[in-house]
């Protein structure tokens, strides 16, 4: 990084080294890596939400692993697990995806249950899950009327992306 201080933005952050998220233009580094119980976690969201959308007739949403998400110039998130619909024709998404997922550690569990949240919410994430590999819990949250709303935990749950497309996706791997 060039600056000493300051306020960053995503033209300088796309210069830097390692992997950095950028809330309100404070640089937030990503490192080290992931412990492998937090990754596992991460890979069974990624092959169960694939899974439910191979069965499912829904052909515009995807499911990633991190990819970073830009909300504004001095805002880019990198969840652990995104549920897009819609092409991504940058080297980042621009738009609003329709499922994220953040895998709670002790370095990032404040960030992901308040700052996140509260981004991914005023955003118009659909959904929100949060997991918690210490506890093997998931929360799942809904937008409804611009909230998000907790919704009962089950062992499969039902999303609904867009009109046509929705998924029915069986997480008991994921608290296992």
């Amino acid at each position: 990084m060039q600056k000493t201080g300051g306020h960053y933005t995503y033209d300088d952050w796309v210069h830097w080294e390692g992997r950095w998220e950028l809330i309100d233009g404070i640089p937030i580094a990503m490192s080290p890596m992931p412990q492998p119980k937090h990754q596992r976690v991460a890979a069974n969201l990624i092959v169960e939400t694939e899974i439910a959308l191979r069965k499912s007739n829904c052909r515009k949403c995807k499911v990633y692993q991190p990819l970073d998400y830009k909300i504004s110039p001095d805002i880019i998130l990198v969840p652990d697990v995104l549920v897009v619909c819609g092409e991504i024709s940058k080297r980042y998404l621009d738009f609003t995806p329709a499922l994220v997922a953040e895998v709670l550690s002790p370095s990032t569990a404040l960030r992901d249950r308040n700052t996140k949240y509260e981004l991914y919410e005023q955003q118009g994430v659909r959904y929100y899950l949060i997991a918690d590999p210490d506890k093997n819990t998931l929360e799942i949250y809904r937008l409804i009327n611009g909230r998000y709303e907790q919704q009962p935990d089950h062992d499969t749950v039902s999303f609904d992306f867009e009109d046509d497309c929705s998924i029915d996706v069986n997480f008991t791997e994921i608290r296992s």
